[in-house]
């Protein structure tokens, strides 16, 4: 019998399932929180290949005392990755060349998303001495939204996709590092560099069920203001999606294309409709 609390009128999902297959109350079997599914191989296959919270089931009209605290653990986890920043060491290791955008520090970057896209003045000179002009490719790096997406896939994907860039006989400028960035960071140095393409590697917006996740954004002939619909994007990059190392093999091939037919964005859409034509 389905049981619903008197204030909502939501039912127990527990109940529900344990109605749809005639089963009373019972141990959950591989199945989330949901206790006697009707189909509980089914259920099973769903969770495994879902990062989506499913069946996790209730205790009368609230979650479970452990769905609420692996919630409350997911979005500290989520929090650390906006509020934190990437550690310096790391961007030392990697001989990236670090510059910062027109924020001044993390509640700025949160409430001024166009200070994020521009750099000083005397930044873009830093970057034009210390930096190769005129290079094929320019690989930008920058916390975003998710320092943790930079820790932890950047040391894997850089390599594979400086490795990928060079098999492709690319020439690729002096790798740089961006704090407090936006993705179109990258039409402002791009420009500054005079790169004929640009590619930043971002941490997203983290979720709840993935706070590391990364995303390539690439585009031809950068410029400031170049429309959204000019860049290219593979996204969806952490240990649970795109795998970093093949996701650098992944974005080298886009940029070669991208180079090899001087567009990227819907115009390298409507490139690739033309050639099959």
């Amino acid at each position: 019998m389905n049981r619903s609390d008197p204030q909502t009128g939501r039912t127990d999902d527990n109940d529900v399932a344990a109605a749809a297959d005639g089963s009373g109350d019972g141990d959950a079997h591989g199945s989330g929180g949901i206790r006697n599914p009707r189909d509980g191989e089914v259920l099973t296959r769903l969770i495994e290949r879902n990062q989506s919270r499913l069946g996790v089931g209730r205790a009368g009209p609230r979650p479970t005392t452990e769905e609420l605290l692996r919630f409350r653990g997911d979005h500290g986890r989520a929090r650390d990755a906006v509020l934190t920043t990437v550690d310096e060491a790391l961007v030392t290791q990697l001989g990236l060349v670090t510059v910062r955008t027109l924020v001044t520090e993390k509640d700025e970057y949160l409430a001024r998303p166009d200070l994020g896209r521009e750099i000083s003045e005397e930044a873009a000179d830093s970057l034009r001495k210390r930096c190769r002009i005129g290079p094929q490719v320019q690989v930008i790096a920058s916390d975003g939204l998710s320092s943790t997406a930079i820790e932890t896939n950047l040391p894997d994907l850089l390599p594979s996709l400086m490795d990928g860039l060079a098999g492709h006989g690319l020439d690729v400028g002096t790798p740089v590092f961006v704090e407090f960035g936006r993705v179109d960071v990258m039409d402002a140095i791009g420009e500054d560099l005079e790169a004929e393409c640009c590619v930043i590697l971002i941490g997203e917006r983290p979720g709840l069920g993935s706070a590391d996740s990364l995303s390539a954004y690439m585009v031809y002939g950068p410029e400031r203001g170049a429309p959204t619909a000019k860049k290219s994007v593979i996204s969806n990059i952490h240990r649970n999606g795109l795998p970093p190392v093949e996701a650098g093999a992944t974005i080298a091939d886009r940029i070669a294309e991208m180079c090899e037919k001087r567009a990227s964005g819907l115009e390298l859409s409507e490139e690739d409709r033309t050639f099959q034509k």
